[in-house]
């Protein structure tokens, strides 16, 4: 039994420095991520302002005019494109799979880090907490103040990520939502008039 003991003492030990990497590398993409969350922000706001009246006014024609030739955001992507050709049920149905799809595969990293943060913070917690407690066993105060430093520090990189993560995942799902909802309209609005813009 204190064989299985060691070895698992040992196991767990050698996944610390995997562990501190990791959750390293998901801090680094959780502040890109905030970047690029307050980029979506900024372009959607700004479609919004351009396209949201035209949408509710059901002018077709003037929202294809609207439509900027250089923005290559998801939802001026497929906008032009249901603006560009003659649209059916089965074209439209296809058009809004395709785009929920692509929205939630955005979002899958604002999930994957809301989960995976608290996980590997734990994980960092723990693993550093056992040291610690031997070192204040055997007295080794200077050890044990090292080994709770890693506690905490995992523990706060860790819900950092997963709130990054989490606030992200939020907006964004707000966000497609209405996206979904007015490219349905659009296709609608397509449909009644046959395809013809």
């Amino acid at each position: 039994m204190e064989f299985i003991s060691k070895m698992l003492f040992w196991v767990a030990n050698s996944l610390l420095i995997p562990d501190v990497i990791i959750l390293l590398f998901l801090f680094v993409r959780a502040l890109i991520l905030i970047g690029g969350t307050y980029n979506m922000y900024i372009t959607k706001r700004k479609n919004d302002q351009a396209f949201d009246h035209l949408i509710k006014e059901g002018n077709i024609e003037a929202l294809k005019q609207a439509l900027p030739d250089k923005d290559n955001s998801l939802y001026v992507c497929y906008l032009r494109d249901m603006l560009s050709r003659p649209v059916n049920e089965d074209y439209a149905d296809f058009t809004l799979s395709k785009f929920e799809v692509e929205a939630e595969k955005d979002v899958a990293l604002s999930k994957m880090l809301s989960k995976l943060g608290p996980v590997l913070g734990l994980i960092g917690t723990l693993i550093a907490m056992s040291p610690a407690l031997v070192g204040l066993s055997t007295g080794d105060i200077a050890g044990m103040a090292y080994n709770m430093q890693v506690v905490f520090a995992t523990t706060v990189v860790g819900l950092v990520v997963s709130a990054v993560g989490l606030v992200s995942m939020q907006f964004k799902q707000r966000w497609y939502a209405k996206c979904v909802n007015n490219l349905d309209y659009v296709s609608r609005l397509l449909i009644e008039k046959g395809g013809q813009v």
